[in-house]
């Protein structure tokens, strides 16, 4: 199997980018669930972050990920050639959810590694020769 474009990919590649893809649902579904649920009356949403120990350090746990996460989409965005597009990552991270964004981020890094690795080694054909 080859991952050209438009082509099959490997199956690892293909269990990979399916596990990514249904943890970026899972991550979507299940921040947005709670986030639209939320109904604090005392405090801001960030303040509720806060409202314990044990919300405390599950919020620096996610802040410190996050941070993580997004020096990972630029570096590695940047050696996969996106530009800027990793910049998109970065504002999903926020506005979305990192538990949506870094799954999405590296099934589409899977890909793009996996189109690169049959492009490699496809065989180069030799320029043809033409007698006039």
């Amino acid at each position: 199997m080859s991952a050209r474009p438009g082509g099959p990919l490997p199956a690892r590649t293909r269990a990979v980018v399916v596990v990514y893809g249904m943890l970026a649902a899972v991550g979507l579904l299940g921040t947005w669930y709670f986030n639209l649920s939320y109904r604090g009356s005392d405090g801001s949403y960030l303040e509720a972050w806060f409202a314990n120990a044990a919300g405390a350090s599950a919020a620096v746990d996610v802040i410190v990920a996050a941070t993580v996460a997004c020096i990972f989409y630029a570096v590695e965005g940047r050696r996969l050639g996106w530009r800027r597009r990793w910049v998109l990552f970065v504002a999903l991270t926020f506005a979305v959810a990192l538990a949506f964004a870094l799954p999405l981020f590296l099934l589409l890094r899977e890909l793009q590694l996996a189109r690169r690795s049959t492009s490699a080694s496809a065989p180069v054909q030799a320029p043809s020769r033409h007698t006039g």
